[in-house]
């Protein structure tokens, strides 16, 4: 409908907006009025994207960096005021990157805590958070806390987002939750709760599992008997493995989540796939003429090999293999892992990868991301073709792995986002016979 959606010319028209142009400002504007309006609906009717490698994204960062620069809008009133405005703006965002995967999603950690009553921070500019000096619960009174009310606002919102999204787009809704371990941590505090995990382990199990039985369970099953087809999608930095140590993130983190997928009907839809810091598990012993001088942090043993987490965090993300920035491990383990598993590939690219503030060296960079990209491209589409050919039991043909940004805000760089779509696009075709 419009030139900007034939890619790339809307990565051209924010490089210019970031650039100052008047002229790129003033065309955004007109774009994302008539957006606002309701007049480019009909785009976001959902359209299978062509079999191939796909590229998809988080972009809730963006979506603020529009609103607050093209509307004068404070971050309540981007993420809280107007749902529908919300959705379309995000969907439009992704249109103008070329991103054919029409996803929502929204500041996940804030919202989840603040549906709890936890005291928050909007700062202009920049997304919500807990106040960390005013924690919700603390180890007197965790037990007091009770189920959020469903027609509360940030329910009520996630409710508004997700009847507009599936109305516009026709596909299934996600509800986006924080999961166990990262809720523990927003509204109990993130310093008390890694001291209790070395001095009341036992402690920390009780809070997960009340969150689990008190908040997560109740709000799914609300959930899914509004949206049957839905998905819960959880997310969990802070019970990482770069955080709490692979072994407490697979016995306390994901444990927790097990319980939500085991113990329900709804299980199977629910998933977490954002820990991070999968290189933890190459930590080793000092040397053994060393003991006597080591201190006890760098006595421990290895506490999971790399294939035990892989297990572990496969136990809540059934359907693919991701692989992120942070997770810092050679590719072909996580190629390897998505085979033998039958499941498509997701490759992270972090935010700082793309952020143009960092990048001191654009041509040098867009060689490395050119060379890398091919990398990863080839992967997504080796593993696909490997499922394809063993017959992959959920999706025919499947769904075949993506190419997935971590971060997009207003301050990604629109030159490095374009080489990589344009190698998406170009490099990720599949033979769909």
């Amino acid at each position: 409908m419009i030139k900007e959606l034939n890619f790339p010319a809307g990565c051209h028209l924010f490089g210019r907006w970031q650039d100052g142009d008047p002229e790129a400002e003033k065309c955004l504007k007109e774009i994302f009025d008539d957006t606002i309006a309701g007049k480019y609906d009909a785009i976001f009717v959902n359209n299978e994207p062509k079999y191939g490698v796909q590229a998809s994204a988080s972009i809730n960062l963006f979506v603020l960096g529009v609103l607050s620069k093209l509307y004068g809008l404070n971050s309540a009133e981007v993420y809280k005021g107007d749902a529908k405005r919300y959705v379309r703006i995000s969907l439009m965002i992704r249109k103008l990157l070329g991103l054919p995967k029409l996803y929502i999603e929204w500041p996940v950690y804030a919202f989840t805590a603040e549906a709890l009553g936890a005291e928050m921070m909007y700062p202009d500019g920049a997304p919500p958070g807990t106040d960390p000096g005013i924690p919700l619960i603390n180890r007197d009174n965790w037990q007091d806390l009770s189920t959020p009310d469903m027609n509360g606002e940030i329910p009520k919102l996630f409710d508004d987002m997700l009847e507009c999204y599936q109305d516009l787009t026709g596909l299934e809704p996600v509800l986006h939750l924080t999961a166990p371990y990262s809720l523990a941590a927003d509204i109990y505090g993130q310093a008390q709760l890694v001291t209790a995990l070395s001095d009341e382990p036992e402690h920390v199990n009780e809070l997960l599992d009340h969150l689990v039985d008190v908040v997560l369970k109740p709000w799914a099953d609300y959930f899914f008997e509004k949206f049957p087809t839905g998905w819960l999608e959880l997310s969990d930095a802070s019970g990482s493995p770069f955080f709490i140590g692979p072994e407490k993130c697979r016995d306390m983190a994901i444990r927790s989540i097990l319980r939500l997928k085991n113990e329900n009907s709804w299980g199977v839809r629910v998933y977490d796939a954002n820990y991070r810091g999968d290189y933890v598990t190459q930590a080793s012993k000092s040397p053994r003429t060393s003991r006597r001088r080591a201190t006890p942090q760098k006595e421990r043993a290895v506490e999971l090999s790399f294939e035990e987490l892989c297990a572990a965090k496969q136990g809540v993300c059934t359907d693919y293999v991701m692989r992120l920035h942070d997770d810092r491990m050679p590719l072909h383990l996580y190629h390897n892992e998505a085979i033998k598993r039958n499941v498509p590939i997701f490759i992270g690219i972090g935010a700082s990868q793309i952020d143009r503030n960092s990048i001191a060296d654009m041509e040098a960079t867009k060689e490395e991301i050119t060379a890398l990209l091919a990398e990863y491209v080839a992967s997504v589409k080796t593993v696909a073709n490997a499922i394809q050919k063993n017959g992959y039991e959920t999706r025919i043909p499947p769904w075949p792995g993506a190419i997935y940004f971590e971060d997009v805000s207003a301050n990604s760089s629109m030159e490095i986002i374009e080489i990589i779509v344009g190698t998406v696009l170009n490099q990720g075709v599949l033979n769909d016979e």
